[in-house]
C-alpha cells in the first residue's frame, strides 16, 4: 500500500496522488458488461460522466456515436484519462460537478463510483446537481454501491438511504445484479436506471 500525504477525498490533490501512484483499486480496465450492453441497446444520448477516472466509458460513448462529455477536477486524473482515450481527449474537462455547466441538455448521467468516492455528507448535495442538471424523462444509469463499512472511499450506503436520497426527484426503472464486478465492488453493487420525475 502507497503512504499518501492527502486523507480528504474533497480535495482534488486526494485523488491526484493516488493516479499519481497508480494506485486505482476502482479502476477496472475497461468497460463493464452492462454498460456495454446499454450503450448497443440505446438510442445515442447527451451524457456526463463525473468523476470519468481512466476514461474507459467516455471512450465507449463516443465510439457509439454517443454526444458525451468527461468531468474529473483532479489534473492527474484529467490528464490520465486524455492520454487513456485518443481521439476523444478533447472530451475530457478539468471540472467540479457542482459547478459545471453542460453546454446542450443533458439526457443521461453515468454513474460510476462517483457517489461512493463522496463523504456521505456530500451525497444530498450531489443527487439534488444530479437533478438540477437532468430535465424530466432523462436518465441516470450506472452501477451504486452498497455496503455498510465506516470508512471509505468507496462509501457505501443501504438501498433504503438510496431510496430516501433519489425518491424524491427519480424513479428507478431498472435494477439487476452485476456479473463482472471487479474486487472491491464484487457483491456489494448493482446496475440501476433512474428516470427524472
Amino acid at each position: 500500500m502507497p503512504e499518501f500525504a492527502n486523507r480528504n477525498p474533497r480535495d482534488p490533490a486526494f485523488w491526484d496522488e493516488r493516479f499519481a501512484q497508480g494506485f486505482t483499486p476502482w479502476d477496472r480496465g475497461g468497460v463493464p458488461e452492462q454498460l456495454r450492453a446499454f450503450i448497443a441497446a440505446a438510442t445515442p444520448m447527451t451524457t456526463l460522466i463525473p468523476g470519468c477516472g481512466m476514461g474507459y466509458e467516455l471512450a465507449a460513448f463516443c465510439d457509439a456515436g454517443w454526444d458525451a462529455t468527461a468531468i474529473d477536477f483532479a489534473p492527474v486524473a484529467v490528464a490520465t484519462a486524455k492520454a487513456a482515450v485518443g481521439q476523444w481527449a478533447g472530451r475530457v474537462i478539468e471540472a467540479d460537478f457542482f459547478a459545471w455547466t453542460p453546454p446542450a441538455p443533458l439526457d443521461l448521467i453515468y454513474e460510476r463510483a462517483f457517489l461512493c468516492a463522496m463523504p456521505r455528507a456530500l451525497w444530498p448535495q450531489v443527487v439534488a446537481r444530479w437533478a438540477a442538471l437532468l430535465a424530466p424523462g432523462a436518465l441516470l444509469a450506472g452501477y451504486f454501491f452498497f455496503d455498510g463499512a465506516a470508512k471509505g472511499p468507496p462509501f457505501g450506503m443501504d438501498r433504503a438511504t438510496l431510496d430516501g436520497l433519489l425518491s424524491p426527484y427519480f424513479a428507478c426503472v431498472d435494477d439487476v445484479a452485476v456479473p463482472d464486478s471487479i474486487p472491491v465492488f464484487e457483491n456489494k453493487e448493482r446496475w440501476m436506471m433512474w428516470r427524472r420525475r
